[in-house]
């Protein structure tokens, strides 16, 4: 299986020969097990303090007054404390102490990301993501990419090997999140473009952070999520020359 090589104004280059690892089996199950896992590990702690709802001076006022006998703030006749009163403790509150972590067996996950790679030349995958491409799904640029140091630099890039409509296709779907999540610092739901890997830390990380949607790491780093956001594999991806070299070492010709 062999790709085009591109330089910077999107001609032709060349060929090269793919890794063996995008000849993987499809596993959408091992996928979307890997994903899940990485989110619920990112989870951070949350629920009340073990005092909420408790730091009240109510006492019940007993029985013979006619009334119920839930605890009374003094000097007043409004319940606190219980959970029914306004104020007052939850019944069954979130706990901060729960383990929400999931784990997910080391060969297992090295297929979901073995797997996920060979989904991102996968056309009707890429498609089915909502990508917008033309030619072929996967994209390999020589190592020039790298050296690249301004964000203009790479949107020319990208418009020269038919990739841009995908950044704009991510910029402009942004919509305002349904529900509560609106109220607590995640208003906007943004959808994802195209991935960028390179061979090693480069300016072009720094260059491509700021495109809409579009997410830039090294192949040392690449992990499921970023192969298959939302747990769906075929994600639009931009490979550097080094990249796929350190995959034919690490995985295999």
């Amino acid at each position: 299986m062999k790709a085009k090589v591109i330089d910077l104004s999107g001609k032709e280059v060349g060929e090269m020969e793919l890794p063996g690892v995008f000849n993987e089996e499809f596993r959408p199950d091992l996928i979307k097990r890997a994903v899940l896992a990485a989110q619920a590990n990112r989870l951070q702690p949350y629920g009340p303090g073990i005092f909420s709802g408790l730091k009240t001076s109510a006492v019940s006022w007993g029985t013979g007054r006619g009334v119920s006998r839930v605890p009374r703030i003094v000097n007043g006749r409004r319940a606190a404390r219980v959970p029914q009163a306004k104020g007052g403790r939850r019944a069954h509150p979130p706990k901060p102490q729960a383990d929400r972590t999931e784990k997910v067996n080391a060969k297992e996950r090295k297929k979901a990301i073995r797997s996920a790679i060979a989904a991102t030349a996968n056309r009707d995958l890429v498609r089915a993501r909502g990508h917008i491409f033309t030619g072929e799904p996967i994209v390999v640029a020589k190592d020039d990419l790298e050296t690249v140091e301004k964000t203009v630099e790479v949107r020319k890039f990208l418009e020269s090997c038919g990739l841009w409509d995908d950044v704009l296709r991510a910029k402009n779907g942004r919509t305002i999140r349904a529900g509560r999540g609106k109220m607590r610092g995640r208003k906007y739901k943004h959808p994802k473009s195209l991935l960028i890997v390179a061979g090693k830390d480069c300016s072009l990380i720094r260059a491509s952070r700021n495109l809409s949607g579009v997410d830039t790491t090294t192949v040392d780093r690449l992990n499921a999520e970023l192969l298959a956001p939302g747990t769906h594999a075929g994600r639009l991806t931009v490979w550097t020359e080094s990249s796929l070299k350190w995959l034919g070492e690490t995985y295999g010709h």
